[in-house]
């Protein structure tokens, strides 16, 4: 039985290969803040708080095809939880799949230029919690939002294989109720290593 269970694993890694020499393919790791606008006008009780605030760490994969176009997926979280209007504790998770554009500037130096769609999960907790009637709070549930997103980054190779991305990735978030703007602005850099051709 473990002979069989050797095939599709050296299968896996061959293909892996393979495909890292055709073309290449990029893994990152970042870190980055959110940015958004607050509502300075509404004089409600309750006031839907910009999402803002908080380090974003990050994952991302890119494969580029000879042709300096490819595709790019990305995960984001917030690191520690964020306070909602003051009381309610809940952790943003962005993640988007893209088309990449990505031509080479300089010898060391490659634009990246995405366009995509993806999601936004919004987990709250303590969902049950108690206030005074008046008050101003409203307990929010877990959402999920369609987004899209537009990013650039300026990718770097610092070393052989190594490079450092400075990037913005800008996100519509479709009818984001829970907090002020739809429009959220990620900003940081990542840092990561390079298979296959560059």
């Amino acid at each position: 039985m473990r002979k069989f269970a050797l095939v599709p694993l050296t299968s896996a890694v061959v293909l892996f290969v393979s495909l890292a020499h055709a073309q290449q393919l990029d893994v990152a790791v970042g870190a980055g803040i959110l940015l958004s606008t607050k509502n300075t006008s509404a004089s409600a009780n309750y006031i839907p708080p910009p999402e803002k605030g908080g380090l974003y760490p990050s994952f991302s994969f890119t494969r580029i095809f000879k042709n300096r176009y490819g595709y790019n997926g990305e995960l984001a979280t917030v690191y520690k939880y964020q306070l909602y209007n003051g009381y309610q504790q809940y952790r943003p998770i962005l993640f988007d799949f893209n088309a990449v554009y990505a031509p080479q500037v300089a010898k060391k130096i490659t634009a990246e230029l995405l366009g995509g769609i993806g999601g936004q999960r919004v987990l709250f907790y303590n969902q049950y919690a108690t206030c005074s009637f008046g008050g101003g709070c409203a307990t929010a549930l877990n959402s999920n939002h369609f987004l899209l997103h537009l990013g650039a980054g300026v990718r770097y190779t610092a070393w052989r294989h190594l490079f450092v991305r400075p990037e913005a990735h800008l996100y519509r978030i479709v009818n984001n109720s829970q907090f002020h703007s739809d429009n959220v602005l990620r900003v940081g850099v990542s840092v990561g290593y390079t298979f296959g051709h560059e």
